[in-house]
């Protein structure tokens, strides 16, 4: 999906919180970006989010701290992290809309970098960090829900030569980082019934488009677990130092 059609999709989604579809997940790799995130984090820190969404993973699980920053692509995403700010009460933190790869924020200012799902410009991110600071990344690579995108014959970065994740590593390298680790992240995802599951499949961008039914069905008829339709999900995670 290219730049501006995620624009497009995320101001028609408008939030970015699954709960409505009550998914049971099993993490079959031990690395936690929140409770990485957690132990880089005192009370001084300054972090800023990249790709936050409606705020609702920042609100509910970043760390107290000196400041938090939370930035989106979409003004509508914004919108509703502002109104998530208000409910939740907490304090020091703030949402603006900014463009991943045209970054305005100060340079040498921010202790942690967040980026979870979002395009990035590892040497932007690098820019805005103060000088032995951490950038983390969480994304979706090219093999997610890889039994799904065969079945469809397509789907997000289904075409793309090299996994996402290859592509972030390297950037990230090559734009001065040390310490650069790149981790695959295996989860196992369990929904109730084909209902919920279509309806879920209508808010991610995994098949980027309505799922046709005839497949839709050869693929639960082949992943029902427990009278649970299971989702193999594959994602990618990478800390850094500057």
């Amino acid at each position: 999906m290219s730049h501006d059609n995620y624009y497009e999709y995320y101001e028609r989604l408008a939030n970015w919180s699954f709960d409505e579809f009550d998914i049971h997940s099993e993490s079959l790799t031990d690395w936690d970006l929140y409770e990485i995130l957690g132990s880089l984090t005192d009370k001084d820190s300054h972090i800023l989010d990249l790709g936050t969404g409606g705020g609702e993973k920042l609100l509910a699980y970043y760390p107290d701290c000196a400041g938090i920053l939370g930035t989106d692509y979409s003004p509508q995403m914004i919108a509703t992290a502002n109104e998530n700010l208000t409910r939740s009460g907490r304090k020091n933190i703030t949402f603006k809309v900014m463009d991943n790869l045209k970054m305005d924020v100060p340079s040498d200012y921010f202790d942690i970098v967040v980026a979870r799902h979002t395009i990035t410009d590892p040497a932007q991110i690098y820019q805005c960090l103060k000088p032995g600071g951490h950038l983390l990344i969480r994304g979706v690579d090219k093999y997610d829900s890889w039994g799904l995108k065969m079945i469809f014959g397509g789907g997000q970065g289904y075409n793309d030569p090299v996994p996402v994740s290859i592509t972030d590593y390297e950037n990230v390298l090559n734009s001065g980082f040390a310490d650069v680790e790149l981790v695959p992240i295996h989860e196992r995802e369990f929904f109730k019934d084909r209902e919920v599951f279509k309806a879920f499949l209508g808010k991610v961008p995994i098949l980027e488009g309505e799922p046709d039914d005839k497949l839709l069905n050869e693929y639960i008829s082949k992943n029902t677990v427990g009278g649970r339709i299971r989702l193999l999900r594959n994602y990618y995670g990478i800390t850094a130092r500057k």
